[in-house]
Order: structure tokens, then C-alpha cells, then sequence
């Protein structure tokens, strides 16, 4: 078992190292949360005063590196806590780093390729890993509440519905709670009115049914409709895209398998301005931490528009 977390800090590196000028001072990070302990990370502009290492005649040396430590902030408990600790940098074209930094950085890289406008930005990350000497989890058992539901709309056409759907036709039975629960737009349409009917426009019976069946059991099945219904999804996604939601619709993209959206969103990535903005959202911070593979797919096809927008570069 493992509880992680993924977290950018931005680091005003000219001036705190002005300020911060004795070697072993640190900047601390917000506290995070992960795996049920608290985290921060400490940076050290100066370089890490390490006692252990003093006997090597090399503590000038430390002065060339910046140093990133992870702390646990909350009591562990008598057995401590396993946990990998990964940071990688943010460089000038808003791109993460090809390595991630483990622990320090020569100052002299850090400054001609990671610093802008003063800035660092360093994302860090921590997992948690839990150890399961106290036997398996217990296992809780799945809900079968959208099966219910789906017996529910089964018996609709029996009588058992209080407002019926009409599209192009065709008319589906349904229920005013389980609307307003599931659907606020089917919901509010049926609380704007007492009539027992409500017409729909702009969607054909067929995949309808199949979203009114979605809406009772959160399950789709595996048809044709389906593809239709996936790409109206995806359209209303990608025509509000920005560089606030974009990681949030990758994210969906790639866990409903919605080819089409996850290239127009790979392509609004390799903008660089939309890139730079983008990566420092919560949105790609959650992405990140559930798709880790997605940051060699964005840098590959960021390299690839570079290479068709600069031929004679190549």
C-alpha cells in the first residue's frame, strides 16, 4: 500500500540567497500531506552544512550546491516510516527537468537553466510506503447501489416514474429525485415545471437512452451510442480548455480512453507560453500523480513541435 503526493514550491532564489547567506540556512516549504504524516521540504541556497561529511576537507564545495531535504513533520510511530523522495526542476521554457534531483544541485546549472526572473520553481514529491506486517487489508465490499437504481428505471415503465423524457419520439420514464441528484441540468429542468413531460432537443433516443442509464447506474456499455456520447463529452471539454482546466481534461481523457482529446490537449501542452502556466496548476499536480508517464509523453511532443516549427535547427 502507498499514499503519495506531488507538490510545486516556487523559491525567490536571487534574493533569499542574498538574504540566507551562511551555509546550512534553509527555506522551509508549506506542510503536505501524505500516506496519514505531515511533510515539508527544506532548501538550502547556501548548501547543506553536513557534519557527517566534515572530515572530507570539502565543505567549501557545499557552497556550489543548492540542497533539497525532505522532513517529516508529524511523530512516526516506534516502527518509523518508509518513504522515496523524488524533486525535479522547472527549467527556463517552463519544461521539468530530464532527471530528477534527489537530494542537491550545482548552483552553477541552477542558475543558467532553472532560475527565471529570479525564480525556482521545484516540484517534489513523496511516497509513503506502507508495510502490511499486520496482515491483508480488510476488504469492503463493493456497492451495488447503481444496480438498484438500475432495477428502479426498469420498473419506470410500469408506472413507477413521476416525469417521462420525450426525445424525438420517444418517450423515457424517469424519476424527479434521481434526476436532481445525479443531473443538475435534467434536474433543474424538472423542478422549472410542474408538467410530467419534458421535451428534449439536440440528442438522438439512442444515446439518450444510453446517458439516462448512466445517470441511474454510473455504467456504460460497451455500443456504438456510446462512442457518440463520449465525443459530445469531449467536444464540451475541449471548447472550454484553458490553461487552469487543461490538465483536469487530460486527466479525463486518459482515464476514459478518449484518444481524441488527449492529443488536442498534448498539443495545447507543447505551447510553450500554455505549458509554463499549465504545470503550475493543482490540475497537473493531480495528473502528474495519477498519469507519471504523461511527462515523457508532453516532453516528446514538445520536442517534436519544436522540431516542425524550427526545421532548419534540426
Amino acid at each position: 500500500m502507498s499514499d503519495s503526493c506531488l507538490v510545486p514550491f516556487k523559491l525567490h532564489y536571487a534574493e533569499t540567497k542574498k538574504n540566507l547567506s551562511q551555509l546550512g540556512d534553509a527555506v522551509p516549504s508549506e506542510v503536505v500531506s501524505a500516506g496519514g504524516h505531515l511533510w515539508r521540504i527544506s532548501c538550502y541556497p547556501c548548501g547543506i552544512d553536513d557534519d557527517d561529511d566534515s572530515d572530507d576537507g570539502d565543505d567549501d564545495a557545499a557552497e556550489d550546491y543548492l540542497g533539497i531535504y525532505l522532513e517529516l513533520m508529524s511523530k512516526a510511530s516506534a516502527r518509523g516510516v518508509k518513504a522515496v523522495f523524488k524533486a525535479f526542476l522547472m527549467n527556463k521554457k517552463g519544461e521539468p527537468s530530464s532527471s530528477h534531483a534527489d537530494r542537491i544541485m550545482e548552483t552553477r546549472d541552477l542558475e543558467s537553466r532553472y532560475v527565471v526572473d529570479g525564480w525556482v520553481t521545484i516540484v517534489w514529491g513523496v511516497m509513503v510506503v506502507r508495510d502490511d506486517d499486520d496482515g491483508p487489508p480488510l476488504i469492503m465490499p463493493c456497492s451495488d447501489i447503481g444496480t438498484h437504481l438500475g432495477r428502479l428505471l426498469d420498473c419506470a415503465e410500469d408506472g413507477n416514474s413521476d416525469v417521462s423524457l420525450v426525445v424525438g419520439g420517444d418517450t423515457f420514464p424517469a424519476h424527479r429525485a434521481v434526476l436532481a441528484a445525479r443531473s443538475p441540468v435534467l434536474g433543474s429542468m424538472a423542478e422549472a415545471t410542474m408538467s410530467t413531460i419534458i421535451t428534449l432537443q439536440d440528442i438522438e433516443p439512442a444515446t439518450f437512452k444510453v446517458f439516462l442509464r448512466f445517470i441511474y447506474t454510473d455504467t456504460l456499455p460497451d455500443t456504438t451510442p456510446i462512442e457518440m456520447l463520449k465525443l459530445m463529452c469531449a467536444k464540451k471539454l475541449w471548447d472550454g480548455v484553458s490553461v487552469d482546466t487543461v490538465a483536469d481534461t487530460l486527466s479525463c481523457a486518459e482515464t476514459y480512453s478518449c484518444a481524441e482529446l488527449k492529443t488536442k490537449c498534448i498539443a495545447f501542452f507543447a505551447e510553450e507560453e500554455n505549458f509554463r502556466e499549465a504545470v503550475l496548476t493543482d490540475g497537473f499536480v493531480a495528473l502528474v500523480h495519477k498519469f507519471p508517464g504523461i511527462i515523457a509523453e508532453l516532453r516528446k511532443n514538445a520536442t517534436s513541435s519544436k522540431k516542425r516549427k524550427n526545421p532548419a535547427k534540426n
